[in-house]
């Protein structure tokens, strides 16, 4: 069996160092970490179904969130997300320490989260429960941190048993990946859509892989040169331009072969 390969482990050192590049208030990394802290002694005991301390969830959840340059609002809500849903903790206890803002957006996520989407079949039924979902969000933070959640979920799927594993994957298509796609979530979506076909259609998965013989990291490299070669052409004959280019994610080739 073939597995998408392991995870590198997310420290709070390597997550603070990641947001430090980009927000330099002490106040506000102060605050992160106090966040950190709490939902770390909240989730003490717990682990997830892959054997790690449930805190490495929140965390990567966070950690994902900079990859946008959450501000701290967004990256605190990120490690709180699912305090009031897995703890005894309160919306007024927990705005006392981090304010109603944050607070705000936890209450957010925790509500996206109650939504059963599983009754969706047709499509209508799937765009009325993605409205219901967009609905529900007064601050667009909300679905950047739900789809950061959803994206961690998705690479430890693997844990899962696989008609979970295939409802997970056709919810996300469905629901999620649309909304990530109008965000301009493109990096998020683009993860998501191929960890889904890897769960929702192995052998379709795999065997577009095996025709690859390449690794995304390698396909992209392959890109970056001719986008390289290309400008010093048009550099030499003194043309003005513009270079995008991007490697052809799995799930996209999977759409054009199905075509």
């Amino acid at each position: 069996m073939i597995y998408i390969s392991t995870l590198t482990k997310v420290t709070i050192d390597a997550f603070m160092s990641k947001v430090k590049t980009y927000i330099n208030d002490q106040t506000q990394l102060d605050i992160i970490e106090k966040a950190y802290n709490f939902a770390s002694l909240m989730h003490a005991g717990i682990y997830r179904m892959t054997g790690e301390p449930y805190i490495d969830h929140p965390l990567n959840v966070a950690y994902i969130l900079t990859d946008v340059k959450a501000d701290y609002e967004t990256l605190c809500a990120g490690l709180l997300h699912d305090i009031l849903e897995d703890t005894q903790v309160t919306k007024e206890e927990l705005e006392k320490d981090f304010g109603s803002t944050i607070v705000s957006l936890v209450d957010g996520v925790t509500k996206i989260n109650k939504l059963n989407f599983d009754s969706a079949e047709t499509s209508a039924q799937i765009a009325t429960q993605r409205k219901i979902l967009v609905g529900l969000c007064n601050d667009v933070r909300v679905i950047f941190i739900k789809l950061a959640d959803r994206l961690h979920n998705i690479r430890t799927l693997w844990v899962h048993p696989e008609q979970t594993q295939k409802e997970k994957a056709k919810e996300t298509l469905d629901i999620l990946v649309p909304i990530a796609h109008r965000l301009g979530m493109n990096l998020w979506k683009s993860e998501l859509e191929d960890l889904c076909l890897r769960y929702s259609k192995p052998d379709v998965y795999f065997g577009i892989v095996e025709q690859l013989n390449q690794s995304k990291a390698e396909r992209d490299s392959v890109v970056e040169e001719m986008k390289h070669r290309v400008s010093e052409l048009l550099n030499q004959n003194h043309i003005t331009h513009e270079i995008k280019g991007r490697a052809k994610s799995i799930y996209s080739i999977y759409k054009k072969l199905d075509k």
